[in-house]
């Protein structure tokens, strides 16, 4: 366990993990905004939370700063954000009187479905000593696109969004949008089956070789 938290710790301190850290400590200041009516400023919020997002796998990569404790930071920061916005917009929409925004708020709850069924599927690999896999490029579009959709349903979104007094989005053109993000959300979750069972399965094989 020692050895464990020794590696983890081992080249932590890095701007990357500085921005994934700042992206954690976004996410309640996010939530209190957005319910507290504050939208203009929990989208401000946002856009920045999705720009540390942006920059500090560039910052990993183009620096070489890729640390152990990153490989956690990182992800945890993308889940709690999203799981954060699906929750605050699905009580917003919970409390509108339009049947169609009454049907519609249960497509959020999907988002936060696959997100914890990410953190407790990671939980139970690396509670039997087998590491999560790491995004792949499905993962980074649906992040991609969920961050930029969700930005512009918190902006001009009906009911929802803090500049909808310039533009309005119309109900259509937003239930699209977050359907589409869903997909690719699904998508994603499911690109990471395949390599999920190979470790299950090289597992196996060594259990049984022993």
């Amino acid at each position: 366990m020692k050895e464990n938290l020794k590696a983890l710790f081992t080249g932590c301190l890095t701007v990357p993990n500085l921005l994934s850290l700042i992206r954690i400590l976004l996410i309640p200041v996010f939530g209190v905004l957005f319910y507290n009516g504050e939208a203009l400023w929990a989208v401000v919020v946002l856009v920045l939370s999705g720009l540390t997002d942006l920059f500090d796998g560039k910052i990993a990569r183009r620096f070489n700063q890729i640390s152990e404790l990153g490989k956690i930071l990182d992800p945890v920061a993308d889940k709690l954000t999203q799981i954060t916005i699906a929750v605050v917009i699905f009580l917003v929409l919970d409390k509108s009187q339009d049947p169609t925004m009454q049907w519609f708020k249960w497509v959020f709850l999907f988002f936060l479905f696959k997100e914890l069924v990410m953190i407790l599927g990671g939980a139970v690999m690396l509670a039997i000593g087998l590491r999560p896999g790491a995004a792949e490029i499905y993962g980074k579009v649906a992040t991609f696109v969920f961050y930029g959709v969700m930005v512009v349903v918190l902006a001009f979104g009906p009911e929802i969004g803090a500049l909808c007094e310039w533009f309005t989005l119309p109900t259509p053109v937003m239930i699209v949008l977050v359907i589409i993000s869903a997909l690719l959300t699904f998508v994603a979750l499911l690109s990471y089956l395949p390599s999920t069972f190979r470790q299950f399965k090289e597992r196996k094989h060594k259990s049984e070789e022993k």
